[in-house]
């Protein structure tokens, strides 16, 4: 079982399935959803994702996506897609341990920013590994 927290503490929720697709996304959505230079994600079945305390905030960052965050202190927490219904992305590093869960791969790496040198020796995917 994983379980994370936003920074505040405000929401708390558990993962209850072996995370897959661990990845660092580079992507212009991610990267302003989060004010960061790149996005680590985890991906779990829809109904493994179940926040136990509090209520995310949640938006349309796009037709198909619905991103959650914590409405007091901003911690991005999930994505969902539409073009994939029954999965739930989510932030790596809202974990209580983010340790749990290294990334496997840099993914959306076409759009990296250019002062960002990949150096880790992880697979780096122009798009995106497994999903398209």
């Amino acid at each position: 079982m994983l379980t994370g927290h936003c920074l505040c503490g405000a929401i708390r929720y558990q993962a209850a399935a072996p995370p897959t697709l661990e990845c660092v996304c580079h992507c212009t959505m991610c990267r302003r959803a989060a004010g960061a230079p790149m996005v680590g994600w985890f991906t779990v079945p829809r109904g493994a994702y179940r926040v136990v305390a509090g209520t995310p905030t949640s938006y349309r960052s796009s037709p198909e996506a619905i991103r959650t965050f914590c409405g007091a202190c901003g911690t991005p927490l999930t994505f969902e897609s539409t073009r994939h219904p029954d999965e739930t992305d989510v932030t790596i590093c809202s974990l209580a341990d983010p340790e749990q869960v290294p990334p496997h791969d840099h993914t959306r790496a076409a759009t990296k920013l250019a002062w960002v040198k990949l150096a880790d020796g992880l697979p780096i995917y122009p798009e995106q590994r497994g999903k398209d």
